[in-house]
């Protein structure tokens, strides 16, 4: 796998109300409901459509977030420090910080459910890299970065986001070193046109 372009231009575009990122990938589309600098808790709000299959990328943590599931179409099986339930329409499940979690779409019809992450201004900017790469063709087939990609992004957004595997202190001496030379080889943590949510401006 290759990187996008370090040096390209940036997409300024601002982001809007009602707009789709997407994942083909991991057969995630997300609707953006509200922005963090819309409002005073610094949420994000996206209407998920976890497509038949669709799985996030990895069991992980959100190091100083809470993340808020609630399905309107379909069910959504999440897991939460080990135990694993089935979410249905209207009922919902908290993510606190720091708990280990995952979720997929197991059944036969796609699953509508309402994502919360507060606070959700970084949050953002990872989803908007890690989804990018895998609609550029950066990614394997479960959406994961190679291992140089990995590197960087991993610990640009360690303070939002926490793969369980492997172990993160083999995360720390693996990723330590391949980030030079990831860097050497052109990768960068994050790239100019899939920042939008830092660097255009905010309606």
């Amino acid at each position: 796998m290759s990187h996008p372009d370090p040096h390209g231009p940036p997409d300024l575009r601002p982001i809007q109300i009602g707009e789709i990122w997407e994942n083909p990938v991991t057969k995630e589309r997300a609707t953006v409901v509200e922005l963090p600098h819309k409002n005073a808790e610094g949420r994000a709000v996206a209407e998920l459509d976890a497509l038949v299959g669709a799985k996030v990328v990895g069991e992980h943590r959100h190091p100083a977030i809470t993340e808020r599931f609630t399905v309107i179409e379909g069910e959504l099986t999440v897991k939460r420090d080990g135990q694993t339930g089935i979410l249905r329409k209207g009922e919902s499940a908290t993510v606190e910080p720091n708990m280990w979690h995952d979720w997929w779409n197991a059944g036969n019809v796609s699953a509508i459910v309402r994502v919360e992450v507060t606070p959700g201004e970084r949050f953002l900017h990872m989803i908007e890299t890690l989804f990018g790469l895998a609609r550029l063709g950066h990614t394997d087939g479960k959406g994961m970065p190679d291992p140089f990609q990995l590197a960087l992004f991993a610990r640009e957004f360690s303070d939002v986001f926490v793969f369980r595997s492997p172990p993160l202190a083999v995360q720390r001496v693996v990723f330590g070193a391949l980030a030079p030379i990831a860097r050497w080889r052109g990768y960068r943590a994050t790239y100019p046109q899939l920042s939008r949510s830092v660097l255009a401006p905010r309606s």
